[in-house]
């Protein structure tokens, strides 16, 4: 039976810079009551935590029993599996958190290493979420390195945290390994135990938005008839497929125009619109205004934190309260 709408979840976008696909969420702010949200999250790109200090439970969607973290716990989370995090009983665990785009960022680097790692580490079928500093210390390490290297941005930090941060997911990539009861098991199952029906869909159109799909086609990734997967996708995200596509689009653009010099046109079509009067029709409906004024506004700080998430599904931008 499909989940109901209210079980599923939030949906929260993250805006990665284009150049340095990498967001670092901490401070003394970033605390996690012990009140449990009531409901589940995931978001578009890959989250790393570090919890500093106290203890809480992590929930997935289809957890029978909450998974225990303590201070210097590392956790991960690939994108698009629905979770919740809160502490133990009058308690407020601190954490640090790095979302990431592995492909975006190591494409540069080695090519054919991610080709031979998945370094999405969303295929496995035992799916290990926490990571102990005594049992797995060298994840601690790289962690907290990586956090280190862009809060104090020395010299050529980027560089830094893009090596830390490629021995990082290697390091999860052999625990995860280590972890899996078998490959051929790993090779049936297609996503996580944990990932909600549509997760494939979801993964499906962040790897290939810039192309040309037929929507149907995309139920046959979650193993569901056309009629009852358009009915199920509308009801989790809020839009249906074909929507919600055109706005990961839009995001994938404003993303592109705030850190590059490519012009509308090339844009356009780079992030899979066929035309670009259509991508610009898109673009106004969605943003409230042009490309071109989008990519001319001189944003604040405060402005740009503000737009950092387009698709408006409560995005989590700010600590939760």
């Amino acid at each position: 039976m499909a989940k109901t709408k209210n079980s599923v979840a939030e949906y929260r976008n993250y805006y990665l810079p284009y150049d340095f696909p990498v967001l670092l969420l901490s401070g003394e702010h970033w605390k996690i009551s012990s009140v449990p949200s009531g409901h589940l999250h995931f978001h578009n790109c890959f989250e790393i935590g570090l919890c500093h200090s106290e203890s809480g439970y992590m929930e997935f969607i289809d957890t029978k029993t909450p998974l225990y973290f303590k201070e210097g716990d590392v956790t991960c989370v690939p994108r698009n599996i629905p979770h919740t995090t809160y502490s133990s009983p009058g308690a407020e665990s601190r954490w640090s958190y790095l979302f990431i785009d592995q492909k975006e960022l190591f494409k540069n680097i080695s090519p054919s290493l991610v080709r031979g790692y998945n370094l999405s580490l969303s295929d496995y079928s035992e799916y290990k979420h926490i990571f102990s500093r005594a049992q797995y210390p060298r994840i601690y390490e790289l962690t907290t390195a990586v956090i280190r290297e862009l809060e104090e941005q020395k010299p050529h930090y980027k560089t830094s945290a893009m090596g830390l941060l490629l021995s990082l997911c290697i390091e999860l990539h052999r625990a995860q390994s280590e972890n899996s009861s078998a490959q051929a098991a790993t090779e049936a199952k297609h996503t996580s135990e944990n990932a909600m029906v549509i997760s494939p869909v979801l993964d499906y159109m962040e790897d290939h938005y810039a192309e040309q799909f037929d929507m149907d086609s995309l139920a046959d990734l979650c193993r569901l008839s056309p009629t009852h997967f358009r009915r199920l996708f509308n009801s989790i995200m809020g839009a249906s497929p074909l929507e919600f596509l055109n706005t990961m689009r839009i995001e994938k653009a404003c993303n592109l125009l705030r850190s590059t010099e490519y012009s509308v046109l090339n844009i356009s079509e780079m992030v899979g619109f066929r035309s670009v009067s259509s991508f610009n029709r898109h673009f106004m409906d969605i943003m409230q205004t042009t490309p071109r004024s989008y990519r001319n506004e001189t944003l604040t700080e405060k402005e740009s934190h503000d737009k950092m998430s387009i698709v408006e599904y409560k995005g989590w931008t700010a600590p939760e309260r």
